[in-house]
């Protein structure tokens, strides 16, 4: 088969990551793959270093330029299946009529309902197929109005890691500035509201009254970044709590992590949690959402 996948993030987060396994699994299997993605984004610049053919729109309307990519492509190529990956992907798709040309697949990675308005009904109404990542993030599309039919789970994969050896370990943990056998509590995750990390920063600041060198590692970066700061001034944990923002090699924080936490009250699966598992780290989680 010959599949063209659309996923127009600029940022590197667990869809993208899901992107890439994706697209590397289907040419593993024989299949050609292609990607259209944002120019200079961290999916467009991973995929090409692992020799994916890369489309790339540029421009300041992006979704208005891939979908004059996307319709050029699929007039001049023929594809099986054109798969779009997030949100922006699918206005670009729809716009590009691409659905008129080619079966058109979409990824549904959230909970969040679908939006009712005019618009948001026409563009998801061009799926022939939505694929949810969980069965609780497909409950949440059907309520939206969409035909059970239309929608099917794929659970997403994660790629087992070799467990890190003692000396990566011991690296990993000095990256932290993790002195000895201090407990490190972490999680990996864009900080916003939904994400829930400021459960975490008040949580550690009740475990160091009885273990008082626990440590709490956030990997990641968002709007509430300031505010979870002062928040850790505040309750005590100033000093425990290391604020790592984007980190591009994260295996180094899985490395370090004695117990993994995820506290989204509102998550469709969780890539983070996914490979926190894959390392056989202890790992705990709200019972709400996908992961249920």
């Amino acid at each position: 088969m010959k599949i063209l996948l659309v996923d127009l993030e600029t940022e590197w987060r667990g869809g993208q990551n899901q992107a890439l396994l994706l697209l590397k699994g289907l040419r593993a299997r024989g299949h050609a793959v292609a990607l259209v993605a944002a120019a200079g984004a961290a999916l467009q610049q991973r995929a090409g270093a692992a020799g994916i053919s890369v489309h790339a729109a540029r421009g300041p309307v992006l979704r208005a330029r891939a979908a004059a990519l996307l319709a050029r492509l699929t007039r001049e190529q023929t594809y099986d299946i054109v798969h779009v990956n997030e949100p922006h992907a699918l206005t670009a798709a729809w716009l590009a009529r691409t659905h008129r040309r080619v079966p058109l697949l979409v990824s549904r990675r959230v909970g969040y309902p679908i939006s009712q308005n005019y618009f948001a009904r026409l563009r998801w109404a061009a799926a022939d197929r939505i694929v949810a990542i969980s069965k609780w993030s497909a409950e949440r599309v059907v309520r939206s109005g969409i035909p059970e039919s239309k929608v099917a789970i794929v659970y997403e994969g994660m790629a087992i890691p070799a467990r890190p050896t003692d000396e990566q370990r011991a690296k990993a943990r000095a990256k932290w500035n993790i002195a000895g056998e201090a407990p490190l509590l972490g999680c990996v995750g864009v900080l916003s509201p939904d994400k829930g990390q400021e459960w975490l920063i008040r949580g550690l600041a009740e475990l160091r009254k009885k273990f008082p060198a626990a440590k709490l590692l956030l990997a990641g970066d968002g709007p509430c970044r300031v505010r979870l700061q002062k928040l850790a001034q505040e309750v005590g944990v100033g000093d425990a709590v290391t604020f790592a923002g984007f980190v591009a090699d994260v295996e180094s924080v899985y490395a370090a992590l004695d117990v993994f936490l995820l506290p989204s009250f509102f998550e469709a699966l969780s890539n983070a949690l996914m490979s926190a598992m894959a390392y056989a780290i202890p790992s705990i989680a709200f019972n709400l959402g996908g992961p249920t």
